[in-house]
């Protein structure tokens, strides 16, 4: 069956409303042949998630296409321990899914608002010394490329390290293939006031007293606001004390007078792991948006350099902050994976909605963190260009050249794609 644009509606603005969409309009096609068909329309056309993004990495001037009606279509193989499905679920949909036939996936972002395949695209992650992020679990992607060919690549194919975290630039992801594994529970505490020398001379012991370690700081002062650990029940039980910080009994949100309403069970309680290792429930808006986020992935060998460098900048970045949190990941082999080839440490920003003032702060920031070797997240708002970012991606050459193989017409390619990676 023929698309349907008499549906069509307007692109409007992420989720953040920082960025309006240059694209006119928004469309949905219901399946995999509605799809291919507007893909053979040619472009320009990129693939929209949830709206997450706090960049234009998702616009176009041409149309925006959006996946969300495809039907989910869960289907579990328990011998290979995966899952697959639509990519246009959002990760607290198919977890829910996923718990009730007794599996789970390693790991959720903060957010389980986001789309599989949107979250996969961009690298972005949760936390934990030996997870890796979101999209390492992928064991499979299949896609719409710019010919209007379905490509499914699996971990054997040679180009599949370089087409799952790909910026929508091969082409419009349709099915993605998870590892799961059996069913989990996970407990949450915090503690407030981790002292910093305890940061600075114990970090591997801190960030490994859980199986999923936050710290939220304004980078003011002598201490860690929040040490948000993340525990499965399987393994020990967390200490009554964190090196000087205090076991908290009430629940509290991570951003200071904010109601802790929205964010997943604390205190200790125990439960299911969707409902635990995002730090917000999926049925609560987890805030109004007003906000913008920006993030750096610095190699783990360098982080104690990179704290300081933003310590020494706390009187120029408190004023600006909402909150700041520190997680970690385990390395991969994803070639424009913040953490390619190298342990990880998440450096995370969410402003105030001061877009002309945080975009005056970040080249400052950029000075510090990039000569770290620090990573932008493609996602969050980031000031570096092309020529900063290449000597940052060992494989990028090679990106380019699976891009231009995937899309020989360049209809995926946009503004971002240009100015970021010189597609």
């Amino acid at each position: 069956m023929a698309y349907d644009d008499t549906e069509d509606q307007p692109a409007g603005e992420n989720w953040a409303r920082s960025h309006s969409f240059g694209s006119v309009t928004l469309q949905r096609p219901a399946n995999a042949a509605e799809l291919r068909e507007l893909v053979l329309r040619g472009g320009p056309v990129r693939a929209l998630g949830s709206r997450h993004s706090f960049t234009d990495l998702a616009d176009t001037t041409g149309r925006l296409v959006s996946i969300d009606r495809f039907a989910t279509d869960l289907l579990i193989d328990e011998d290979a321990r995966t899952a697959s499905f639509s990519g246009g679920v959002r990760y607290g949909n198919v977890a829910e899914q996923l718990q009730a036939r007794g599996w789970a996936l390693h790991n959720l972002a903060s957010l389980p608002h986001i789309s599989v395949a949107g979250a996969v695209a961009t690298a972005t992650h949760g936390s934990g010394d030996r997870n890796g992020n979101l999209a390492t679990a992928v064991a499979a992607v299949e896609f719409i490329d710019g010919s209007g060919e379905l490509v499914r690549l699996d971990r054997a194919d040679p180009d599949f390290d370089g087409a799952v975290v790909a910026l929508g630039a091969l082409g419009i992801v349709t099915r993605i293939t998870l590892d799961i594994q059996p069913t989990f529970d996970v407990r949450q505490d915090l503690y407030n006031d981790l002292p910093w020398e305890a940061v600075t001379t114990s970090f591997d012991a801190v960030t490994s007293s859980a199986y999923s370690v936050s710290l939220f700081t304004n980078w003011v002062g002598d201490t860690i606001d929040i040490a948000w650990l993340k525990s499965r029940v399987d393994a020990p039980v967390p200490p009554a004390e964190l090196f000087g910080a205090v076991l908290q009994v009430e629940a509290e949100h991570m951003i200071p007078d904010q109601p802790a309403s929205n964010t997943t069970q604390q205190g200790g309680i125990a439960g299911p792991w969707n409902d635990r290792l995002a730090h917000f429930k999926l049925g609560f808006t987890p805030s109004n948006g007003d906000e913008l986020q920006s993030e750096y992935l610095v190699p783990r060998d360098n982080i104690q350099e990179a704290l300081a460098a933003m310590r020494e900048l706390a009187s120029e970045i408190e004023p600006l902050l909402l909150v700041s949190e520190i997680r970690t990941m385990a390395a991969d082999r994803l070639w424009l994976s913040g953490a390619y080839d190298r342990d990880t440490v998440g450096v995370h920003f969410t402003w105030k909605k001061l877009p002309a003032e945080v975009a005056t702060l970040l080249p400052t920031i950029e000075s510090a963190l990039l000569p770290l070797g620090a990573r932008p997240h493609w996602g969050k708002v980031f000031a570096a260009e092309r020529a900063q970012l290449e000597p940052l991606y060992p494989r990028l050459d090679d990106f380019r050249a699976l891009a231009r193989r995937y899309d020989p017409n360049g209809i995926f390619r946009n503004a971002f794609l240009a100015r970021k990676l010189g597609l």
